[in-house]
């Protein structure tokens, strides 16, 4: 719940607003109904005969209503009305309507604090309350997704959480926008309390719409919990964070160099820093400037000795921040400035005196003049010279990015960058200037303003993290007890590199919006100096006002004084880091802390290794007493086919939401216009675009748009996303879909499924197809635990596509053709085997493919005297049938598929108009086990190879004339029956270049065998393969002679 309830007229306000939205969503499927019945209507013949019209239209009465293969309107939350019929296409648009709103009503991905069952957790990582989903937060969604829905039907108590992250800087820069664009208003005209209470108005109107976007994509959160990380709970846990850490002296205040940003005013994380690589001189445009800024300028210039001794020349290129140095460092050991040590230069603008000092770690003698200008305020790593040497620290800058008093009265009031050139013509007067040349630079600007960072000290409050980051560290990388895994493996050491070299994490941040430091200032009335922070050790940190102020009156015992509240926020990976905890209750001892916390697994992109989840691990040790979760899983990072960073200046930004519904190309031009992108970025993006999206993206479904991108994830560090690899699995769900429809024709509608069945009377297809139905489950799971996606992917791909579609389906048809009494059997048998396929295959698809698995599986007959779960989210995860594992079927069929792919291959090389007749071919077994086998598949091998007969020939039948020829293998060679006359000396050449092939294989294997050693290193059942792998290809090369014998008697 926000800490900002709504009012009864805002509820009421709300409540009709939805009741609209169900209303116009009704009457758009009840449109889309009658649009797609009159389609299949208008699909029908209409130039025929008034006799045949009659008969069509009598026919269609009785067996092809349109609309009974249209989905009547389901209304919102109840479970989806399917169709009488099955489209004859799949639809992703009317697949994947009603079912989400049906299964969140239903309550399937709610979890139970008080179950028995084991719990598995994920949080979910808090998007933006600012963002729209892109394809980062589709590709997080996908795999979360894929992991709690098996989990939950593996027996799980499987928890999901949702949240959105109050987004400090983003969100305050959109609003300022948005009052800026409406009221021409600034947020400091404003005033705070308005415009906190603006941000919170447009949080209420504007922000989640990223959470209601992953319902599209089918992401099974658990939305009873859902939280924001500035609601009333987790504001509570951010200020006991604070307060506990402070009382442990964690949390202290300290004057340091902070990343600034002079247009947002505020410090900014080292996240929020982009960099540009500068090469040479090069005009930049910055906010706030009228012209562009030059960058990638060393420029020197001279400070006169002390006494007129003469001048040492430095160089820098931000030469405005001269007006804040307070020394000049040479190295020990230059003999240019050994008799300067100690010694002092002038500055010229305010006469003040530096220091020249002596500085071995900063100062390369040989790089430039061998003298560096020390300006310690402004420069990271004049600051540590500054402390090294005790010099002073003059800020030059205001909040604003101008010069202040301390710059001088001649600069004083200047932008930064105008008084750069400023100092330049000044110091030219002044005969000081010594040129300037190209620099080679790395430019920090914000991500989100644009602004050049500017290095400024400011007081702040640091969290220390040297023992909190050891033991984070140690959770990892402890070879007696990890508590925690990171995967893939590469990134440990990135956690080791980071986390040896951490420095104080800098926790206060100069916004509006965000979660305001617990802490408050004590103005005694005996002070001396009254500004906010004048003394470090007036600070009390409380929970509450209330609370602050008994600590103060024990602290100040009979003085008086006044408190102000910092006016500062938090970090927002403060509150982002605690997540884990406060999601769940903490700081409160609730069920849901103590059943669910550690959490289970923490799914994000490499890039935030550090930035959060490492923050999570240092305050969940810490606040939680463990770590947040016992694994990490680091998912790659998107970019576009050509494995380019996606970006909007070249128009290759893919929205998920577009690969779902489908988008023109016009109008991914639209979107583009509708940015902010200068011409030529336009003309660019545009291009890119027509290039890589010629006809627009054609709509794929959330189904086909999610097993694309866990399929991606074996692509290392980096996915290079090609939409034509989702269209193909679009088109792979058509072929699920008539799978099913074929499966529903063949069951009939009085179909039940058997409770048992009877293995051994089975027909050897039968056998098979569970053999490999149980390897695919077996890889499946055994991948999924090992965190391997994309492997589990291809499991399921395989067995679906190849083996069940290609092979068991078609070699099952001829039972059903023409109803022959004599294959009653094999055709119940085949019934039952397609019934238990597609009921396991669906449910060890469903986490992959939510929508179209559960439309599907509600299609399926139950079995008779049993209650089916009401949905496949709640159904079982199929295991391993041990009876189903049959390894000899799976050899015979290996022999059947090796012979049936040798035959295609001899039809492929027949004339176009003569590939899809029917022919006649024959195998020539050398073994009575391989004519056994292809005598037993005889219908399998004619049906699969499309043949008009098939005939087994022993090794002393002669070979059939007026065929082409191919090589099994070392046992079998198959003929396929040619008209008209063989081209004998093409057929020679191509049996020629696969016995070469094998020859190679043979000669690889000989030389293996025969090395030095073999005998001895290599097992004894190793060697034993390796011999009758010898054996076999000697045969094949054998069959191969003979085979282009057999084709030179037809010369």
């Amino acid at each position: 719940m926000d800490s900002r309830e709504l009012t009864p007229e805002e509820l009421e306000k709300k409540k009709k607003k939805e009741e609209k939205a169900r209303e116009k969503e009704l009457k758009k499927q009840k449109a889309a109904q009658k649009a797609a019945a009159a389609k299949i209507q208008a699909q029908q013949p209409q130039n025929a005969s008034k006799s045949e019209k009659k008969k069509s239209s009598k026919r269609e009465s009785e067996e092809d209503n349109p609309e009974d293969y249209v989905d009547p309107v389901t209304p919102l939350g109840e479970k989806k009305k399917l169709s009488r019929q099955m489209a004859k296409t799949y639809n992703p648009s009317a697949v994947e309507n009603s079912w989400y709103e049906w299964w969140e009503k239903s309550k399937f991905f709610e979890a139970d604090a008080k179950s028995s069952k084991p719990p598995f957790v994920i949080v979910l990582p808090p998007p933006n309350v600012t963002g729209a989903l892109h394809i980062g937060h589709a590709l997080t969604a996908a795999i979360e997704d894929t992991i709690i829905r098996w989990r939950r039907m593996s027996g799980y108590n499987a928890l999901w959480v949702p949240g959105m992250d109050h987004a400090g800087i983003a969100t305050q820069v959109v609003v300022e926008k948005k009052i800026m664009r409406e009221l021409k208003l600034t947020r400091h005209d404003v005033g705070r309390e308005n415009f906190v209470a603006q941000v919170w108005k447009w949080k209420e109107e504007y922000g989640g719409t990223i959470l209601k976007q992953l319902r599209r994509l089918g992401a099974s959160l658990d939305w009873s919990r859902e939280c924001f990380t500035m609601d009333e709970k987790r504001s509570v846990a951010v200020n006991e964070a604070f307060v506990r850490l402070h009382k442990q002296g964690l949390i202290y205040r300290d004057l340091r160099l902070v990343n600034w940003d002079c247009v947002l005013r505020t410090a900014i994380s080292d996240i929020e820093v982009d960099y540009i690589e500068i090469k040479e001189r090069t005009p930049l445009r910055v906010p706030g400037y009228d012209t562009p800024v030059e960058f990638g300028v060393l420029t020197s210039f001279a400070y006169p000795l002390e006494g007129g001794l003469g001048e040492i020349v430095v160089a820098t290129t931000r030469v405005e921040t001269m007006l804040g140095d307070t020394a000049v460092a040479v190295h020990p050991e230059d003999p240019r400035y050994s008799h300067l040590h100690g010694k002092f230069v002038v500055h010229p603008f305010n006469g003040r005196k530096l220091p020249i000092v002596c500085d071995a770690v900063l100062v390369d003698m040989n790089f430039g003049t061998g003298a560096v200008k020390i300006t310690p305020a402004h420069d990271p790593n004049d600051f540590e010279v500054g402390r090294r040497h005790n010099l002073d620290f003059i800020n030059v800058f205001t909040d604003d990015g101008k010069i202040n008093s301390n710059g001088g009265s001649d600069f004083e009031g200047m932008p930064r960058f105008k008084a750069r050139v400023t100092i330049i013509e000044a110091l030219k007067e002044k005969g000081l200037y010594r040129g300037d040349k190209n620099n080679e630079m790395r430019l920090g600007v914000c991500s989100r303003s644009n602004d050049v960072i500017e290095p400024l000290i400011k007081p702040q409050w640091y969290v220390n993290c040297k023992n909190m980051a050891q033991q984070s560290l140690d959770a990892v990388i402890d070879a007696t007890n990890p508590k925690m895994e990171i995967i893939p493996k590469q990134y440990v050491a990135d956690w080791k590199r980071w986390l040896e070299n951490i420095r104080d994490w800098c926790i206060s941040r100069q916004l509006w919006w965000g979660h305001r430091i617990p802490a408050w200032y004590a103005v005694l009335e005996e002070d001396e100096l009254k500004e906010l922070g004048a003394y470090n050790d007036h600070w009390v940190v409380a929970r509450n006002e209330e609370e602050a102020q008994k600590e103060a009156s024990r602290l100040y015992s009979g003085k008086k004084f006044q408190l102000f509240q910092d006016p500062d926020v938090l970090d927002t990976w403060f509150s982002s880091g605690l997540f884990p905890l406060s999601v769940l209750g903490w700081p409160d001892n609730t069920d849901d802390l103590r059943a669910f916390y550690p959490t289970s697994v923490l799914e994000t992109g490499h890039d935030i290794l550090f930035f959060w989840v490492a923050r999570m691990v240092m305050l969940g040790i810490t606040l939680g007493g463990d770590v947040p979760f016992s694994k990490v899983y680091l998912h790659p990072m998107i970019r576009d086919a050509h494995g380019r960073k996606m970006s909007k200046s070249l128009g290759n930004v893919i929205d998920p939401l577009e690969v779902i519904k489908g988008v023109t190309l016009e109008n991914l031009h639209k979107r583009l216009e509708d940015g902010n992108l200068d011409p030529n970025e336009l003309k660019t993006a545009k291009e890119g675009q027509k290039k890589d999206f010629p006809k627009g993206i054609p709509e794929c479904g959330a189904d086909a748009l999610r097993f694309a991108l866990v399929s991606y994830t074996a692509q290392s560090d980096k996915i290079n996303l090609d939409i034509q690899r989702v269209v193909g699995y679009r088109q792979w769900c058509n072929k699920l879909w008539n799978a099913i429809r074929f499966a529903m024709t063949k069951l009939g509608d009085n179909y039940t499924p058997p409770s048992e069945i009877d293995l051994a009377a089975m027909p050897s297809s039968c056998k098979w197809i569970l053999s490999v139905l149980n390897k695919a489950i077996s890889k499946t799971v055994v991948s999924l635990d090992a965190y391997e996606f994309s492997d589990a992917a291809t499991a399921l791909y395989s067995w679906w596509q190849f083996q069940l579609c290609d092979v068991f389906i078609e070699v099952i048809k001829p039972y059903f053709s023409g109803n022959n009494p004599n294959l009653e059997s094999e055709r119940r048998f085949a019934q039952d085997t397609l019934w238990l396929c597609l009921d396991y295959g669906l449910r060890l698809l469903h986490p992959f493919m939510p929508f179209v698995t559960e439309e599907l599986w509600q299609r399926l007959p139950s079995k008779k005297d049993s209650v089916r779960k009401e949905s496949i989210v709640v159904s079982e995860y199929p295991a391993v049938v041990e009876s189903w594992t049959n390894a000899d079927v799976e050899l015979e069929m290996d022999i059947v598929e090796s012979v049936v792919k040798s035959l295609r291959s001899l039809r492929s090389q027949l004339e176009p108009n003569e590939r899809h007749e029917r022919r006649a071919a024959f195998v020539r077994c050398r073994t009575h086990e391989a004519r056994d086998t292809v005598k037993k598949h005889e219908l399998e091998i004619t049906t699969l190879a499309t043949l008009s007969s098939l005939s087994v020939l022993t090794e002393g039948d002669d070979a059939p004339a007026g065929c082409k020829v191919d090589v099994v293998n070392e046992a079998l060679q198959v003929f396929l029956k040619q008209k008209g006359n063989i081209n004998v000396e093409a057929e020679l050449e191509k049996l020629k270049k696969k016995m070469e092939d094998v020859q190679k294989q043979h000669e690889t294997l000989v030389k293996k065998t025969s090395a030095p050693g073999y005998k001895d290193k290599v097992p004894a059942h190793i060697r034993d393969v390796d011999e009758a792998k010898l054996a076999a290809l000697l045969q094949e090369i054998l069959s191969f002679k003979e085979a282009s014998e057999l084709l030179q008697r037809e010369k």
